[in-house]
């Protein structure tokens, strides 16, 4: 028996942290969404650590300054490189190989 996963905006999680600091218990909160206490303390320590306009960027996309994602994006270039590099030095080794047949008449 599977669940299915919850998604929630951007706009959703800070309004519950909004009220999440209104409210004088959270769980109280957690129970009126219908969502578990901590995730709503989750969510307060991302946007506190990554601040309100990088936080929650949405489907499972990390919050990464400009620097990281060009790390990242030379890292799965270099990735796709290496992997064309073993391709070609397999298709040299198989066709350079001598198979013993004679191919001039």
């Amino acid at each position: 028996m599977s669940t299915n996963r919850r998604k929630f905006d951007r706009e959703f999680k800070l309004r519950v942290i909004e009220r999440s600091f209104e409210v004088e218990k959270v769980t109280d909160l957690a129970k009126e969404l219908g969502i578990r206490p901590e995730l709503i303390y989750r969510w307060r320590s991302e946007l506190a650590n990554h601040g309100k306009n990088k936080s929650f960027p949405g489907n499972g996309n990390k919050a990464m300054s400009e620097e990281e994602r060009e790390i990242d994006r030379l890292r799965k270039e270099l990735a796709d490189v290496k992997l064309e590099h073993e391709i070609l030095k397999k298709a040299i080794a198989i066709f350079s190989r001598k198979d013993g047949k004679n191919s001039s008449l």
